[in-house]
């Protein structure tokens, strides 16, 4: 395989921009940014950097699963940058820039264990098809105060007039106006990472905000969400700030989601969900038939952590069901109303903490498996869903039972492969390990009263 350089343009930026480093990145399964830095110099003369295969499956708490689940002499993998990808670093001071790689194995191939090649993966089948899925990803996150225990609940900031939000203010502009000099930094960001961002609002939670961004290639928009969320964290910590992308990090208050909308094209750029009349065509019954089927086989991967089950509420507008309607917030599979040209399915069920290649290649291959099997979906529901008996699948309502569905069906193998499978299995079993060896808050208010 012939290591690429960059371009004879990026080549003359790095060294006009007096560019001192080059990050070489890749997200792994927690959607956390990993890889090695490499002086400017040598990244132009084309230098080589490998990185230990299992670093894709660190756990959130820095622990690794079982090495037979990443191999048992410890191999590397090679990281090849994405060149399309690179880009200065919007919160650096010295000047640095950064590139997405894969991970690749020795002999050649997409590492399984890599988020980015997941996606890859599932890509590859639509473009067999000679088809393209078209995403538009919605993130919502909170902002907070710094904060040094981290035992401690979550501060609201303190806003101009010296006083916290404390919540519902939702579609309002004054505290986007306090925190205007952080959204400055982020816009200021987003243009140099080459994100392009559509609506900002300010959503149901206090200091909760809301950024869609524009539609368009999945691997794409994976990119672009996961460089976000890492400005995100950077910015606010420049402007003292704490960035987070739990799902349900306040009690009684909303959660934040990712939802993705998505649809898919043909080689000709015709939307293959309608038919020439605009009617709905079976494709786009498939897909939808598909996303119930496989999304509860699925879930750990847009819920990754106990923390993800939270956000499901009712009466929040949390996604609860696999129910599917036309403009009802209330179902987990929206259908916005739009023309034909346009239509989609909305999948609410992805929390902000899920990793967005992840999250993507799940939505998207349940989608696909629907087709490739002729899958049927259930009625369009009507009206509020939550109090009514619904004839769609059941959600796990935790992490375990997210687990055990994942492991009993076959749809993570199906798309993903056994390596992948098991291994990301292992990394939430070790987390769930150490959620589990914790004493909360709760059992020692309640539970040390006890006789």
């Amino acid at each position: 395989m012939q290591h690429p350089v960059p371009s004879a343009e990026q080549a003359q930026w790095l060294t006009a921009s007096g560019v001192r480093d080059v990050e070489l990145a890749f997200a792994d399964v927690t959607g956390f940014a990993r890889g090695k830095t490499l002086p400017s110099g040598a990244f132009i003369a084309g230098q080589q950097l490998r990185i230990a295969r299992a670093v894709a499956i660190q756990s959130c708490i820095g622990e690794f699963p079982d090495y037979r689940f990443y191999g048992e002499n410890d191999p590397d993998v090679l990281l090849l940058p994405d060149m399309a990808t690179l880009r200065p670093v919007p919160w650096a001071d010295t000047p640095r820039a950064l590139v997405l790689c894969d991970n690749i194995d020795h002999d050649g191939s997409l590492s399984p264990l890599a988020p980015r090649s997941a996606l890859k993966n599932v890509l590859a089948r639509y473009a067999a098809r000679g088809w393209a899925p078209v995403v538009a990803p919605e993130l919502e996150f909170y902002l907070f105060a710094p904060d040094a225990d981290a035992d401690a609940p979550f501060q609201n900031p303190a806003l101009r007039g010296g006083r916290r939000e404390r919540g519902f203010d939702s579609f309002s502009f004054s505290t986007l106006n306090d925190h205007e000099a952080f959204f400055d930094d982020i816009y200021r960001g987003c243009e140099l990472l080459g994100i392009h961002t559509d609506t900002w609002v300010h959503e149901m939670g206090p200091s909760q905000f809301e950024i869609n961004l524009k539609h368009g290639d999945a691997l794409a928009l994976a990119d672009q969400t996961f460089l976000f969320k890492t400005l995100l964290k950077e910015t606010g910590l420049r402007h003292g700030l704490r960035v987070v992308c739990m799902a349900k990090p306040l009690a009684g208050q909303p959660g934040s989601s990712m939802h993705i909308h998505q649809s898919v094209v043909d080689g000709n750029g015709r939307n293959v969900f309608s038919q020439v009349n605009g009617e709905a065509s079976h494709a786009f019954q498939h897909y939808i038939a598909g996303l119930q089927r496989y999304l509860p086989q699925l879930m750990p991967l847009y819920c990754p952590s106990p923390n993800s089950f939270r956000r499901f509420v009712k009466g929040l507008a949390a996604p609860v069901n696999l129910s599917w309607g036309i403009d009802n917030r209330s179902v987990g599979l929206r259908v916005p109303v739009s023309g034909a040209e346009a239509r989609r399915v909305e999948n609410r069920l992805p929390g902000c903490d899920a990793n967005p290649y992840l999250a993507l290649a799940a939505s998207l291959g349940a989608g696909l498996l629907g087709v490739e099997e002729e899958l049927q979906p259930t009625a369009a529901a009507e009206g509020n869903v939550f109090n009514q008996q619904l004839d769609a699948p059941e959600l796990p309502a935790t992490l375990e039972a997210a687990l055990a569905a994942m492991q009993q069906g076959a749809g993570c193998r199906k798309l993903f492969g056994d390596a992948f499978s098991a291994a990301y299995a292992a990394v939430k079993e070790v987390e769930l390990a150490s959620f589990q060896g914790e004493i909360s808050a709760w059992e020692r208010r309640y539970l040390a009263t006890l006789a």
